[in-house]
């Protein structure tokens, strides 16, 4: 082939065709910078170039292992996050429930209280009906005895009798009253 280009160079001058002497030392001269990077350049460039594939790989796989290691610590936050929200509804659930029992002892007792506090004042009504009626028997005793005195024109101090007139009476007017219900 070279001796072709040179036979080419020989019967025409083209511009683009070096004469074949310095086709010759050409081609020797790249045969041996050939050579020399085939030997010399090429081994350490592909050691460079291992090396960092070997770095990238490493660094994929550390980064593989942290977001393994990531993903890990993530479901580890989200466990703990869903047992607090957990421990946090038991929490509110029984505080609500405290509470709630609190208000009902609260009423409970309330209660107590209002029915204690009716039950004196029916018992201090009754105390004070009592009072009032014995208070009323003897003054309308006194009066009607009085009268009935100032009519008969006679004094009626006999006390036995006249307690027995005064009830009889007075008895007979609660009869008419609670018949008239």
């Amino acid at each position: 082939m070279i001796a072709n280009l040179v036979q080419l160079a020989a019967e025409e001058e083209n511009p683009l065709v070096p004469p074949g002497p310095e086709l010759l030392v050409g081609t020797i001269a790249f045969a041996i910078v050939f050579f020399f990077f085939w030997k010399k350049l090429l081994p350490t460039i592909n050691k460079v170039l291992e090396e960092r594939r070997a770095a990238i790989e490493g660094g994929i796989e550390e980064a593989e292992t942290m977001k393994v290691e990531a993903q890990s610590v993530l479901e580890q936050y989200k466990a703990q996050l869903a047992e607090a929200r957990h421990e946090a509804a038991r929490l509110r659930q029984e505080a609500q429930e405290q509470g709630a029992a609190l208000i009902a002892e609260m009423r409970a007792e309330g209660q107590r209280q209002r029915e204690e506090i009716v039950a004196a004042g029916h018992a201090q009504i009754t105390a004070d009906r009592k009072a009032a009626s014995s208070a009323l028997r003897q003054d309308v005793g006194k009066l009607a005895t009085d009268l009935a005195g100032k009519l008969v024109g006679e004094s009626l101090e006999d006390h036995a009798r006249q307690s027995r007139v005064i009830d009889r009476f007075l008895d007979e007017l609660e009869e008419k009253a609670e018949a008239a219900r």
